[in-house]
C-alpha cells in the first residue's frame, strides 16, 4: 500500500448508492408493455409499474392505472449502467443535474442512443430519467428505521465532491 492510500479515511470516499431509471408512459395498455421491454433491456431486471394516482378524462387515465415504469440498481453494475447511460449523452452534463446533497439527474430522449441498443419498431422510441444517488459508508444510519440518527453536514455528498466524483470515474464535462 501507498502513502497515500494508508492515510485516505475509509468512511470518507464516495460511492454509488442506487441508480433509478423511470419512464413516464402517461396512459395505459400497450405502452407500458413496450416501456417494460425497453427498461429490461437496458438493466436487465424486472421493472416495478407506477400507477395514476387520480382519473384524468384529457389525458385518457384512470386512478390505479399503470402509467410509469421504474427500475432500481443497486450494488455491482451500476458503473457500468451509469457509463452507458452517460455515453449516450457523449459524456456531458449540466451543473443544475447536480444537487446539494450528492443526487445527480438527467434525462434521455431516446433509449437508442445509448450503446448496445438497437431500434426495434415494434417497440418504438422512448425517453427516460436517470437519478443517481451517491453516498459515502455509514450513509444508512439517516434512513433505517430503527435508531435513526443523523449525518454531519461534513458527511453528506456535496454538489462540488459529486462533479468531481463523476469527472474522475466516468469523465464528465459540464456544459
Amino acid at each position: 500500500m501507498s502513502q497515500a492510500q494508508t492515510l485516505e479515511n475509509p468512511m470518507r470516499r464516495i460511492s454509488v448508492a442506487k441508480v433509478v431509471v423511470n419512464i413516464g408512459v402517461g396512459k395505459s395498455g400497450e405502452a407500458v408493455e413496450r416501456a417494460r421491454k425497453v427498461l429490461e433491456q437496458i438493466t436487465g431486471q424486472k421493472p416495478n409499474s407506477r400507477k395514476a394516482k387520480k382519473s384524468v378524462r384529457e389525458f385518457g387515465t384512470h386512478r390505479g392505472e399503470p402509467i410509469g415504469l421504474v427500475v432500481t440498481i443497486r450494488g455491482e453494475g451500476t458503473k457500468d449502467l451509469i457509463a452507458r447511460l452517460l455515453a449516450a449523452r457523449e459524456k456531458k452534463m449540466s451543473e443544475s443535474s447536480f444537487d446539494e446533497r450528492g443526487s445527480v439527474s438527467f434525462g434521455l430522449k431516446e433509449h437508442i442512443e445509448i450503446p448496445g441498443i438497437r431500434y426495434d419498431p415494434e417497440i418504438g422510441i422512448w425517453g427516460m430519467n436517470v437519478s443517481v444517488l451517491l453516498a459515502r459508508p455509514g450513509g444508512r444510519v439517516s434512513r433505517r428505521l430503527r435508531k435513526s440518527g443523523r449525518i454531519g453536514k461534513n458527511h453528506v455528498v456535496s454538489k462540488a465532491e459529486a462533479i468531481e466524483y463523476f469527472k474522475n470515474q466516468f469523465g464528465v464535462m459540464l456544459q
